[in-house]
């Protein structure tokens, strides 16, 4: 190819233009990068015009030039950059081969860019002759990769800010939560405690008032009857009228007299002031079995001296009290079995029916009002609630509540 229609430029040098001559078919194919050769005094026997144009000079005022002098002379910051370090010096110095993106090219007007270069021995036989380089302006990229790790670090910031803040809010909810669930607890004690007075009010007055009113009323049924040999027929009709309501105001006072205890029951068991949880599981047990007649096997172990505080003793009665109704309500059910176990360290609650079952998400369903209370009470004492139910083959309900902090006294 003639010199002046070739896409490189080369330099007159008798002793080795058949060694360039013969590496211009390798070069053809790299003209899209910078390309240039030096000899073994670093002088440039040849330069493509992509390499001369991003140095920022003519082809022509390259040859023949110190390419270090040139080119690589300093380092990014301005510092000083000896030949002897230079690794495409090296290359044919040593006949070491190097591919380098951390440094940077110097232009004609004493500006850098970085840049990516690939220096290669060019040895004839056993002997260096000279390097071949090759190129590029890498600044793009470089920006590129800085502006990537900038995003990077931004990114990961937004992460981190995000999680400080996920964790605040996560800490903010707990604490809400936990607000709620004493706030509930506190509304709960509140809620017995005001049964328990209007159970009191209940028996102390009106039931005390419908006693008298039905003492009364039989005295009054006497003293109509002691006057049945003295009166007249009319006067006996009237008072035949008269005892016949005064029995039925009688019959109707006993009807109130019952209400008034089934209310008083349902407010606040007595039989839990007076005889304890586990007299009182025993006897609502029963109550429910025999009122909804069911056969029942009643178990109950390790509550021989165990005696609960009163928070969690109504607690866990109220609990009792929702299982049996959940049953009484769904299961249609004909027996069930209830086991009361207590251990050193746990007290476990059991009942379970053989009704008609029901799917798992029926108890997790947001009217199930119910579940959600037995819940919500059992993890405010620190325990769990489980419940286990298929169709057809009735429901399980377990109760566990630790007992470590609950014992007011626990005998051997």
């Amino acid at each position: 190819m003639p010199l002046e229609t070739s896409p490189f430029s080369f330099a007159h040098n008798q002793g080795t233009s058949s060694l360039w001559q013969h590496q211009l078919n390798l070069l053809l194919d790299s003209t899209g990068e910078g390309i240039f050769g030096i000899d073994l005094d670093g002088h440039c026997v040849f330069i493509n015009r992509a390499g001369a144009s991003l140095l920022g000079w003519e082809a022509a005022d390259v040859l023949g030039q110190n390419m270090h002098e040139l080119t690589h002379h300093s380092h990014a910051d301005g510092s000083h950059y000896p030949d002897t370090e230079c690794p495409i010096f090296n290359a044919f110095r040593q006949g070491l081969a190097c591919r380098i993106d951390t440094e940077v090219f110097w232009r004609k007007d004493h500006t850098s860019f970085a840049v990516e270069y690939s220096s290669y021995p060019i040895i004839d036989g056993d002997e260096v002759r000279g390097a071949v380089i090759t190129f590029v302006d890498i600044t793009a990229r470089r920006q590129a990769a800085q502006d990537l790790q900038r995003a990077n670090a931004s990114l990961a910031r937004a992460n981190d800010e995000l999680e400080l803040r996920v964790g605040a809010r996560t800490r903010e909810l707990s604490a809400a939560l936990g607000q709620l669930r004493e706030l509930s607890a506190y509304s709960e004690t509140i809620r017995e405690e005001e049964r328990t007075r209007i159970a009191r009010e209940v028996h102390d007055e009106l039931g005390s008032l419908l006693v008298a009113l039905k003492m009364d009323v039989n005295w009054m049924d006497k003293r109509l009857a002691e006057q049945q040999q003295r009166s007249t027929l009319e006067a006996q009709s009237m008072r035949d009228r008269l005892r016949d309501k005064c029995q039925s105001m009688s019959r109707q006072i006993e009807n109130a007299v019952v209400n008034v205890g089934r209310i008083i029951t349902d407010l606040r068991p007595s039989i839990l002031d007076h005889q304890g949880l586990w007299a009182a599981l025993e006897w609502q047990a029963h109550e429910f079995a025999q009122s909804a007649e069911l056969s029942l096997d009643w178990r109950m172990v390790g509550t021989e001296h165990v005696e609960l505080p009163e928070n969690l003793a109504m607690a866990v009665f109220r609990i009792f009290q929702e299982m049996l109704s959940n049953v009484a309500r769904h299961a249609r059910a004909t027996h069930i079995l209830v086991n009361v176990e207590v251990s050193h360290d746990a007290l476990n609650l059991l009942v379970r029916d053989n009704g008609c079952g029901a799917p798992a998400e029926a108890f997790d369903a947001a009217t199930a009002y119910g579940v959600m209370g037995m819940r919500e009470r059992a993890r405010h004492h620190g325990g769990r609630l489980s419940i286990t139910s298929q169709i057809g083959q009735g429901s399980l309900f377990q109760l566990r509540i630790p007992l470590q902090q609950a014992y007011c006294g626990h005998g051997t």
